[in-house]
């Protein structure tokens, strides 16, 4: 078998070269209305939901690669049971403080409960019908999901990262793949956090220790390889 990589930093992605479709999935996370639209949790937060947009095209793009190359796709949603008996008191009690308390009422519906519309994943990202949709109670999509169980049983041992936001839910799952094993790669254009700085530091830290929880790249170099197959 002769060994395939993608261009990335601080090294050449996936460390060993072995990179087919049968073991190698797209993780889009938290792509969501709450997260990345008027009206949601984040736009109620106060923040700007253009950070949370950006990244829109650059998956798009990925997507439409990853789709006709045959590569797995998944997404993940954060949301909560509506009678919120998953979600911790102290972060109910946090999304309180700064007004756009969990389970309340908004523009969107109930923020991030499970079955309104600010919990949906965005109409631009939509998945595709056989596209598993990991929904997920808190900020990391392996905890209290089936998610690794999911990856192990289709052979799964690359993952490839996009979504929001980096320096939250990104991070934290790409940290617990790390841990569990997985081999990880952050599309950094893929990605977003409410503060930019935030964002820069998540993309030094991963590339510190020689990329001690993986590798990054961009969209263009990712599709570049793949689409040269």
């Amino acid at each position: 078998m002769s060994s395939k990589f993608i261009d990335a930093s601080p090294y050449q992605w996936p460390y060993n070269g072995d990179l087919r479709h049968e073991n190698t999935c797209f993780i889009v996370i938290d792509m969501q209305v709450d997260f990345c639209a008027k009206g949601g949790y984040v736009d109620s937060m106060g923040y700007d939901i253009s950070l949370t947009r950006a990244p829109i095209k650059p998956i798009q793009n990925v997507l439409e690669c990853m789709r006709n190359e045959g590569y797995h796709v998944l997404h993940t949603r954060e949301g909560h049971r509506p009678d919120l008996s998953d979600c911790p008191l102290n972060k109910r009690w946090r999304s309180k403080q700064i007004g756009a308390e969990i389970g309340s009422a908004g523009p969107c519906g109930r923020i991030l409960v499970q079955g309104e519309a600010g919990w949906e994943i965005i109409p631009e990202l939509q998945p595709l019908d056989d596209e598993i949709v990991i929904d997920k109670p808190g900020k990391g999509s392996f905890v209290g999901t089936s998610l690794d169980l999911i990856l192990r049983t289709k052979g799964i041992s690359n993952i490839i990262f996009a979504g929001v936001t980096t320096d939250v839910c990104v991070h934290t799952t790409m940290r617990n793949a790390n841990d569990m094993g997985y081999e990880c790669l952050l599309l950094e254009d893929c990605c977003a956090a409410t503060d930019p700085a935030n964002h820069a530091a998540c993309i030094s830290m991963i590339k510190k220790q020689g990329g001690v929880f993986g590798s990054v790249t961009s969209s263009e170099k990712l599709i570049q390889a793949l689409s040269s197959d």
